[in-house]
């Protein structure tokens, strides 16, 4: 088996000492997610997985940003796709997300520029963030009429209820110091500093023993929000799938696609 991966959408490495490298790499659009980025993700993840003496995975984003959410146009032709093609790719998208969440080893995101929507949900799901004092945030699906139920558990875990009913309502944007703040990040560093702050917690990370990590992580997320069983995954799978097929998203979608503030019809369901 490899154990790199240097093209695509989604690179990957393990180095000498069990460390695990992986890279969103889609620069060109901000590292956006696709079905493509997804499905590098979850190979990234299960290809690392394999490795006996995988210590840490730590994740970055290529290029200006980490992660700038969905990408808006790919969304929109999933949109209209069957109902099974959109659950598909929303079980994709939670399972990349769950398998970050629940990995033995212990993840850490190393955060630069924007990061967006589903990119909140990719930091809500790694133990340990680091953030640029230059970096983003927005949890910011509601601003296309889609629901960000997916990550909304991490995210919960990440930040708090009470926090989650600000950011997610609201869609709007905050800087490190406040993702500092409520909880979504660990440390804030300057840009030009963010690698070696990330090695000198990896550093912290390896001086530890490897099984008393996975048994501390296991019982951490114990009755955690994003400790769930399959069926209120596959629940959460299909609010997901079904909010983007709805009439409120295609609007959303819409004004993005034309550069314009999107009709809100008002109604609720």
């Amino acid at each position: 088996m490899p154990t790199s991966n240097t093209t695509g959408p989604v690179l990957w490495s393990l180095d000498g000492r069990g460390v695990g490298s992986v890279v969103l790499n889609r620069p060109e659009v901000n590292n956006a997610y696709n079905g493509e980025l997804i499905q590098g993700l979850l190979d990234a993840v299960d290809a690392l997985g394999r490795e006996s003496g995988l210590r840490a995975v730590v994740i970055r984003g290529n290029g200006r940003h980490f992660q700038a959410g969905a990408d808006l146009k790919w969304i929109d032709a999933v949109r209209a796709a069957s109902l099974e093609e959109n659950i598909r790719v929303s079980r994709a998208t939670a399972e990349a997300v769950q398998r970050l969440n629940r990995a033995p080893v212990p993840t850490m995101a190393l955060v630069h520029g924007a990061c967006f929507g589903g990119g909140t949900g990719l930091v809500a799901a790694c133990d340990i963030v680091i953030a640029a004092d230059s970096a983003t945030f927005s949890i910011a699906e509601v601003r296309w009429g889609l629901t960000a139920a997916i990550i909304v558990p991490q995210l919960n875990d990440a930040i708090g209820v009470r926090q989650m009913r600000r950011y997610a309502l609201t869609g709007e944007r905050f800087d490190a110091a406040e993702a500092l703040r409520i909880g979504l990040v660990h440390q804030v560093v300057q840009a030009s500093t963010l690698e070696a702050a990330g090695e000198t917690m990896v550093g912290h990370v390896l001086e530890n023993g490897p099984e008393a990590i996975a048994q501390t992580k296991a019982l951490t997320l114990h009755r955690a929000f994003g400790d769930f069983d399959e069926a209120a995954f596959a629940d959460l799978v299909e609010r997901h799938a079904r909010k983007r097929q709805s009439p409120e998203a295609a609007e959303g979608l819409a004004s993005f696609a034309q550069k314009r503030s999107a009709k809100w019809s008002g109604k609720t369901v």
